[in-house]
């Protein structure tokens, strides 16, 4: 399902870090510093969960290429 042209697929923290060779927590201080936009999901703390397209931002905004679908990095679909 796409909605307007965006990917419905959410990347948890985990597979976000293993994308960008990066500890886990460097993942949550860019969400927390709104580099890169997060969404909580739940109640309370709430599991934090990246957009597809937050991410491919995030990477053109780095000078890589965004990541393709046909790529197993551990999204949610």
């Amino acid at each position: 399902m796409q909605v307007n042209g965006t990917s419905d697929r959410m990347f948890r923290v985990q597979a976000v870090a293993q994308i960008l060779d990066v500890h886990r927590s460097t993942v949550y201080r860019l969400a927390e510093s709104g580099q890169l936009h997060s969404v909580r999901i739940g109640f309370g703390k709430g599991a934090l969960r990246i957009p597809a397209e937050s991410l491919n931002n995030y990477l053109r905004s780095l000078g890589m290429s965004p990541i393709g679908d046909e790529q197993d990095t551990g999204a949610i679909a």
